[in-house]
């Protein structure tokens, strides 16, 4: 099975995010973000929906500026 959407960490959802991993978990604990996947013991989100959180802030942005 070849995985095309990757499941990522925290660190590295905040990292794309350009935030804290406390900033991170916030959002994820008000609804920004979708919950984790829970994989045993870990958390861990597909990469695709911390994409479509990225663009939804950008096309507010946009919305926004208008």
């Amino acid at each position: 099975m070849h995985i095309t959407d990757p499941l990522i960490r925290d660190h590295e959802c905040a990292a794309m995010m350009g935030c804290s991993k406390a900033t991170f978990w916030r959002r994820v604990a008000d609804g920004t973000i979708r919950p984790a996947i829970k994989i045993g013991g870990m958390s861990r989100w597909r990469r695709s929906d911390i994409e479509v959180v990225i663009e939804a802030a950008a096309a507010h942005r946009e919305n926004e500026a208008a």
